[in-house]
Order: structure tokens, then C-alpha cells, then sequence
């Protein structure tokens, strides 16, 4: 039951109809007995600002922003986490006095993701497939973990180089690379640990992958998709069908959720339990 103390929280976006927060939220909120409601906010890019002293002033506890909030939201806040630094880009608020404190959780969700899937990124030789936001929180990741090496592999190699070139700076060593994905078959001969974070493959484009030759994943033995809709990308079935590992998004999806909740709600970490229970029910509401 919700009470007149309950925390409040919720999510900035346009459009938010699409969201699954507020299901895993309130479901996380429930299965845990913490008075709090999640709730969807639809703001406009024009009103960023005023929703944002609103949320402070009504004394919301935090709040999640996405498209196209991430990178605009920035100077309103009270200062943000060193992830969110290097990304460029916020997802999660926390309120502190005076305002909000922004946390980019998408980093640490997909560092648990791979954890829990047992992967071992330190020593790594890995291919980032992408420069784009998604692929800023899995090259920070992949850095702050430790991988030996990183190739930035995009349709356009100046945008790969940018993103090495950047993490380079923010971690003080070089271990990030670039080129364009076209040239990939001059990659040296090596077993790699890869990273999809393109949107090519996403729903309703199931059929597509970023590499279609074959030769390609049979170089890959792990390889991680951001997508979680559909559940097995094309990308995941060729990198198993070449004999390899294929670890799908929901569980990045579902443990940047985690990361956010814990910050509102440091009291108490998620339960293993529950979070099988999320999965479960999020598939099911993805397959619908």
C-alpha cells in the first residue's frame, strides 16, 4: 500500500507510453515492501528544465530520463558520477540537497549483466561494434574492467576513433583502437570477446546483423547484445551457430533498472529471487 510517506519517482521522456520502468519499478517496490510509486512524466524537450526544478520541489526522490534528455539534462544538475562524465550522457537522478545528483547507470547495469552471464572482461581482447551512446557505456565499462584491448568497429571509422580517442584520455592508457566496420576482416587473428550495441537487428528488423559474413563469428567465442528486443537477435544466433557464446540485452536492461532502484533506495539491495522474478515477468511483457 502506498502511504502519505512514500517515495515517489518516476521517468522524463518523450514519448514514455513505450517504457517498461514503471513495471519494473513498482514490481520491484512491491516484491520488497518499500513504500514507493514509479510513475511516467512525458516532458518535452522545451520543458526539461521546469520539470526538473518541479520534480526537486515536489520532492520526488529520483528520477530516470532517456530520449532525448540524456546529455540535455546535464547542466541542471547538481553534479554527476565519473561513468556518467565519461559517457557524456545521464540516465538516473538522485536528489541531494539543493537539487538532483546524475548517475549514468547503464555502465554498471551491463558490468552486472556480464558478471552474472560469467563473463570475464579483464585481459580481454574486445570488439566494440558501434560509437554511439550505447556503445559509450559498454567502452567505459570495458575500460574501467580492465580489457586488454578494445577495437571500435563503425560504419563510419572517424566516430570509432573519436570514441577510442576519448577513453584513452579518460582511463590514461591506450587500449582502445578504431576502424570502420567494413574493414573488419583486416582484424588480426585473435578469439574475441564482442560487444553489439548498434541498433541493427532490432525489432521489427529481426533478421538483420551488423557483420552477415559467417567467417566473421567464428572469431567471436563470447558476444554480448545491448538489444533485448527480440530476445535472440540475429547477431546472437550467428555467433552461436559459428560455435560461440550469445548473451541477449534484457539483463543490461534489467540491471540498470537495479542500479537506479538501489540509489533511491540504498537501505536494501535486490534480492537474487527477485530479480529472477523480473526477468520472468519483463520477457513475458516483451513477448506480448
Amino acid at each position: 500500500m502506498i502511504s502519505g510517506k512514500a517515495k515517489v519517482c518516476g521517468l522524463m521522456a518523450c514519448p514514455v507510453e513505450h517504457s517498461l520502468s514503471p513495471l519494473m519499478h513498482n514490481f520491484f517496490a512491491g516484491e520488497m515492501g518499500i513504500d514507493l510509486a514509479y510513475v511516467p512524466f512525458l516532458v518535452k524537450s522545451e520543458n526539461l528544465k521546469e520539470a526538473v526544478l518541479g520534480a526537486y520541489a515536489l520532492n520526488l526522490t529520483g528520477v530516470n530520463v532517456t530520449v532525448p534528455h540524456k546529455q540535455a539534462v546535464i547542466p541542471l544538475l547538481a553534479g554527476i558520477d565519473e561513468a556518467a562524465e565519461a559517457v557524456g550522457a545521464v540516465n538516473t537522478l538522485v536528489r541531494v540537497e539543493g537539487g538532483f545528483w546524475g548517475y549514468n547507470t547503464d555502465a554498471p547495469g551491463l558490468k552486472r549483466a556480464v558478471k552474472e552471464a560469467g563473463v570475464q572482461v579483464r585481459g580481454r581482447d574486445c570488439l566494440l561494434i558501434g560509437a554511439g551512446g550505447a556503445a559509450k557505456a559498454a567502452a567505459f565499462m570495458l575500460g574501467d574492467e580492465g580489457a586488454a584491448s578494445v577495437t571500435v568497429l563503425n560504419r563510419s571509422a572517424d566516430r570509432a576513433w573519436q570514441l577510442s580517442e576519448e577513453m584513452n584520455r579518460h582511463f590514461g592508457r591506450t587500449f582502445m583502437t578504431g576502424m570502420a566496420l567494413a574493414d573488419y576482416e583486416k582484424l588480426p587473428a585473435r578469439r574475441w570477446l564482442a560487444v553489439q550495441t548498434t541498433s541493427v537487428g532490432m525489432y521489427p528488423h529481426g533478421d538483420e546483423a551488423p557483420v552477415e559474413d559467417r567467417a566473421f563469428y567464428r572469431t567471436i567465442d563470447i558476444g554480448v547484445d545491448v538489444i533485448y528486443t527480440p530476445a535472440r537477435t540475429r547477431f546472437m544466433a550467428l555467433v552461436e551457430e559459428a560455435g560461440g557464446r550469445a548473451v541477449g540485452g534484457l539483463d543490461m536492461l534489467l540491471y540498470q533498472g537495479i542500479q537506479a532502484f538501489e540509489l533511491w533506495n540504498p537501505e536494501g539491495k535486490v534480492p537474487p529471487e527477485i530479480v529472477d522474478k523480473a526477468r520472468v515477468m519483463m520477457r513475458r511483457e516483451l513477448e506480448r
